[in-house]
């Protein structure tokens, strides 16, 4: 099977699911299902998505992401200030998702203890493509402070978003806002701490941090420390 086809086949069960996962979450019934109305063999489908519907979850979830990073390369951005356009990341995110319960199924899969790791990669994974695609550089701490920090903005996000019955998510937004602008002033009081007396004191025990690099790829997480 041809890589074209391959992915147009995993497409095709993946939008089959979704019509049964707001039903049936992302389970075995989801799956067998979406298998039936594409008239799949069991065993193809199972080798494209071993773990079935978790798979197809992850599928769903990076999808997501690649729509979400297309969007924001074709965005305008030049005249937001740069917070703005990673609130734009994060709202274009969940922009597009059609269906919340999709989204809301997915968030209980995930918070399982056997697939919370995952949960957690797949969060890192998207607030990863929001900064590499707004064009973040940094290879060293920064690379990692940056990510861990927009991941709780983001998951709490997306619970609050989930909650929102608000006109057009605008309390989504607003919420979105005030996480970020907290964000903010957290890494100004930082900056003012690390240039106090204290600060300067206190750096010599966190230098080893200086040494981390970033991966080369998400596959190659947690990075490397160069001062070992």
């Amino acid at each position: 099977m041809s890589v074209t086809t391959d992915s147009a086949l995993s497409d095709q069960l993946l939008d089959a699911a979704l019509l049964h996962v707001p039903f049936d979450g992302w389970s075995d019934a989801s799956f067998d299902a979406a298998i039936a109305d594409c008239g799949v063999k069991p065993d193809l489908a199972r080798a494209m998505f071993p773990r079935g519907a978790v798979d197809l979850a992850i599928a769903f979830h990076r999808r997501g992401d690649d729509q979400m990073a297309a969007r924001l390369a074709a965005a305008d951005l030049a005249d937001m200030r740069f917070r703005d356009r990673i609130a734009a990341g994060v709202r274009f995110r969940l922009e597009v998702c059609d269906d919340k319960e999709v989204v809301r199924r997915g968030t209980t899969l995930f918070a399982l203890p056997q697939y919370a790791g995952t949960g957690a990669r797949l969060i890192w994974e998207t607030c990863d493509r929001i900064w590499t695609t707004l064009g973040d550089t940094s290879r060293d701490v920064n690379w990692y402070t940056k990510r861990a920090t927009l991941s709780a903005v983001y998951g709490s996000t997306v619970l609050y978003w989930l909650g929102d019955d608000s006109e057009g998510h605008a309390a989504t937004w607003a919420f979105l806002d005030r996480r970020i602008d907290n964000v903010m002033q957290f890494e100004k009081v930082k900056g003012q701490f690390n240039g106090s007396p204290l600060g300067k004191a206190l750096a010599a025990p966190f230098s080893l941090l200086g040494g981390l690099r970033a991966p080369d790829g998400l596959n190659d997480l947690p990075g490397r420390n160069t001062n070992r």
